[in-house]
């Protein structure tokens, strides 16, 4: 019997990443926890980070095998197998650690007020610059502080706050109660493309009570993990757009009552239409075919990238 279940989706090709985040699980002044690692079929298997485990520690950790299926899949299968004694889970991304208090101070606050929704500050390199703290957020929003050490708050409406600006998520940094661990899924479609954000705001209008700390959860990878090494370059950009562009047609539905929220989530889809379109017209430049497979279905999906194909190819004419 555990008060967490902590969930590690794990795709990784290079030894020692999982070894690294083990250590800082391992490392936490709250040891109440069991560990689920979802091998998702992964080029380098995660048993050879294991053997720097005591047996003790060992014996807390679940390996489950399946087939790939992207990391929102991956925490799925984690979801379906937490022990019925659970009172929280906590997720973990394989190329990243915790800070040592994470977990106590998840426990702290879930349990002080009341909550099942919690999130601490993200910290990471210069990669991730569009990453901001918990503090920064209660700075530019009407935050209600429910603890000064440490710095805990409230903000009426978060999921709202949320659809602005994300960069204050992040999944290795969340905490949620059985509520919430019970009933709500990613949708493992949408690989590598806004599945933890459809996440964050499925949770966020389902919890009871979010609550925001700005003690530092996590430090984040600097890309190790293959399940983020996508960038405007590759080959599956596009399609990581196209899947962003259902992700937020998707939000868009929660929030059809909302218009600002609703305009909100219109410029991110269109912002994420003009950028899969620029890197197809990168594709025609280097005299290599689009890809009109997938473009076809895109538009069928949602007519107006037509009109953004027109005004791009427009715009780079008139230049």
């Amino acid at each position: 019997m555990a008060t967490f279940t902590i969930i590690i989706p794990f795709y990784q090709r290079q030894v020692g990443i999982l070894q690294r985040a083990l250590s800082s699980v391992f490392g936490q002044t709250f040891q109440d926890f069991d560990v689920v690692i979802v091998d998702d079929e992964s080029p380098v298997p995660p048993e050879g980070d294991l053997d720097f485990l005591t047996s003790e520690e060992r014996s807390r950790i679940t390996v489950i095998r399946q087939k790939n299926g992207g990391p929102g899949g991956a925490r799925n299968t984690g979801l379906d197998h937490v022990p019925a004694s659970t009172r929280f889970v906590a997720f973990l991304d394989s190329d990243d650690i915790w800070a040592p208090e994470h977990l106590q101070n998840a426990h702290d606050s879930l349990q002080r007020f009341n909550g099942d929704c919690y999130w601490a500050s993200i910290h990471g390199g210069a990669e991730f610059d569009y990453h901001f703290s918990i503090a920064e957020l209660a700075k530019s929003e009407k935050a209600v502080p429910l603890s000064d050490t440490p710095l805990v708050i409230e903000i009426p409406d978060i999921a709202s706050v949320m659809l602005k600006d994300w960069g204050f998520l992040h999944l290795s940094c969340m905490a949620i109660g059985r509520s919430l661990f019970e009933n709500v899924r990613f949708d493992a479609a949408l690989r590598l493309a806004a599945e933890d954000v459809l996440f964050f705001c499925d949770c966020m209008l389902a919890a009871k009570r979010v609550l925001l700390c700005d003690e530092k959860g996590a430090l984040r990878g600097e890309g190790v993990n293959i399940f983020h090494s996508i960038d405007n370059n590759s080959p599956q950009f596009a399609r990581q757009q196209f899947n962003t562009w259902i992700a937020l047609d998707t939000l868009e539905s929660r929030f059809s009552r909302r218009p600002n929220d609703v305009a909100s989530i219109r410029s991110y889809k269109d912002t994420a239409r003009k950028q899969a379109l620029w890197s197809q017209f990168k594709q025609l430049k280097h005299r290599k075919l689009p890809q009109l497979r997938l473009l076809a279905e895109w538009a069928w999906r949602d007519p107006a990238i037509l009109q953004s194909a027109v005004q791009l190819a427009v715009g780079k004419i008139s230049r």
